[in-house]
């Protein structure tokens, strides 16, 4: 059983990563910060059923993962959609560190802008820096599949980035 300040120390550790990681998924600042509140509250009750293996940071990851997903195909999710679409005039939004208006913030929108199964691999390749093989165990789908969707990800990223030079579509 982790101690309180163990907690923190893993807390402090993976909270920015686990933030973005959800914010990639469900594009909502406030929904990833409350998936990551959840998943650390999960992780905090249910230690007996972690096994330490040194895969803290995949295990927490794929819980993440899991929340957010489940996240997407809430009622409060389509409930949220809805209204932001009612009132997108009013709205102002809310934009913090993770986005900033650089070509990272494009290229981030860009990816954002992509189907969930080409943004969530193209999001482990390239900003968690995970191997093929790796991210074929996360999302428990072939190597062959996470090989096919990151091309079809760069694919569908090139038309919207032509005016940027990001290394990744120069070498394609």
């Amino acid at each position: 059983m982790l101690a309180m300040n163990e907690l923190e120390e893993v807390m402090a550790q993976h909270t920015e990563r686990l933030i973005r990681l959800a914010f990639y998924y469900v594009k909502d600042l406030q929904g990833a910060e409350d998936i990551v509140q959840d998943v650390f509250i999960k992780f905090y009750d249910n230690q007996q059923n972690y096994e330490e293996r040194g895969e803290l940071k995949a295990y927490l990851s794929k819980l993440v993962i899991n929340k957010s997903k489940d996240y997407l195909r809430s009622w409060t999710y389509r409930k949220i959609q809805v209204q932001q679409k009612i009132f997108a005039k009013q709205a102002v939004i809310r934009r913090d560190m993770l986005v900033q208006q650089d070509e990272q913030t494009i290229i981030e929108n860009a990816i954002l802008a992509l189907p969930l199964k080409q943004r969530e691999v193209l999001i482990y390749f390239y900003f968690e820096e995970m191997p093929v093989v790796e991210i074929a165990q996360l999302l428990n789908i072939p190597e062959s599949t996470v090989k096919t969707r990151l091309r079809r990800g760069r694919e569908l990223l090139k038309p919207k980035l032509e005016h940027i030079e990001w290394e990744v579509l120069l070498h394609e």
